[in-house]
C-alpha cells in the first residue's frame, strides 16, 4: 500500500550536509590548536549532531565542562558555512518531484534546531515544497520522543500509520515505531562501520534514493485523502 505521506530525517538522510559540518568542526579544531580530521572519519558521526562530533573532534561528552562552551562556538562556525556546500542526496530530487507529480505530501522531522533547519531547507528551495517541517526543538522533546512525529503527521494532516518514515539513524526507527508509523533506513546515509542497520527493526532498507523511489512506483495509487 502507498504511504499517504513520506516523512525524511534531514542530515544524513535528505540532505548531504555533511560536508558543512566538517568544514565547521575542522575550523574549530584548528582554533584550538588541534589538526583537521578527514572528511571519511567525519561523516558517519554527522547525523549526530554537536554530541557525535564534538565527541569524534575533542573527546568530550555533554556533561564535559568544555562541552557547553566549545558546541556554542561550533554553532556560530556551522552557522557561517551558509550551507553553502550542502545538497539534496543524488536521486531524492527524483524522489521529490515523483511524489510531487502524484499529490502525495512529503515532510521533515529532524533533531536539527531550527535556527539551522529553515535557513537549510530554505537555501535548498525546499521549505515551501514541504507539508511538514519539524525541528528538534520544535516539539517537547527531540527524537526518539514520539513527539516530533506526531507533530509532522498533524501538520500534514495524515495518520502515523499511514505514513512513511525514512531515516539513518536507530533512533529515526524508534521513534517512528512509538507512534506505528512504518520506517526505511536510507543506507546511503551517516551509517558508521560499527553501525548494524539490520539490528534496528526497520521495515525496509534502501541501498540508494532510486530504491526508495523503485519501491513507491511499484505500489498502485491511492487516495491519500
Amino acid at each position: 500500500m502507498l504511504p499517504a505521506c513520506i516523512l525524511f530525517d534531514l542530515d544524513g538522510t535528505l540532505v548531504d550536509t555533511g560536508p558543512d559540518l566538517a568544514w565547521a568542526l575542522n575550523a574549530l579544531l584548528q582554533r584550538h590548536g588541534r589538526a583537521p580530521l578527514e572528511y571519511e572519519s567525519i561523516r558517519p558521526v554527522a547525523s549526530h549532531g554537536t554530541p557525535g562530533l564534538l565527541g569524534l573532534g575533542f573527546g568530550l561528552t555533554p556533561d564535559a565542562p568544555e562541552f557547553g562552551p566549545l558546541r556554542q562556538e561550533y554553532l556560530r562556525l556551522y552557522e557561517e558555512t551558509g550551507y553553502r556546500r550542502s545538497e539534496l542526496f543524488k536521486g531524492l530530487e527524483e524522489v521529490l518531484g515523483w511524489l510531487e507529480s502524484n499529490e502525495l505530501p512529503w515532510g521533515v522531522v529532524t533533531n536539527k534546531p531550527a535556527r539551522f533547519t529553515l535557513p537549510l531547507m530554505q537555501a535548498l528551495a525546499l521549505d515551501k515544497r514541504a507539508a511538514c517541517i519539524v525541528s528538534g526543538d520544535s516539539a517537547a522533546k527531540p527524537k526518539p520522543d514520539p513527539a516530533p512525529m506526531l507533530m509532522a503527521c498533524a501538520q500534514a494532516k495524515v495518520a502515523p500509520q499511514r505514513c512513511l518514515y525514512v531515516g539513518d539513524a536507530a533512533r529515526d526507527v524508534e521513534a517512528a515505531h512509538a507512534v506505528a508509523m512504518p520506517c526505511a533506513i536510507a543506507e546511503w546515509g551517516y551509517i558508521g562501520p560499527e553501525d548494524v542497520p539490520q539490528s534496528w527493526g526497520a521495515e525496509w532498507g534502501f541501498a540508494l534514493p532510486s530504491d526508495l523511489l523503485r519501491h513507491l512506483c511499484g505500489n498502485p495509487a491511492q487516495n491519500n485523502s
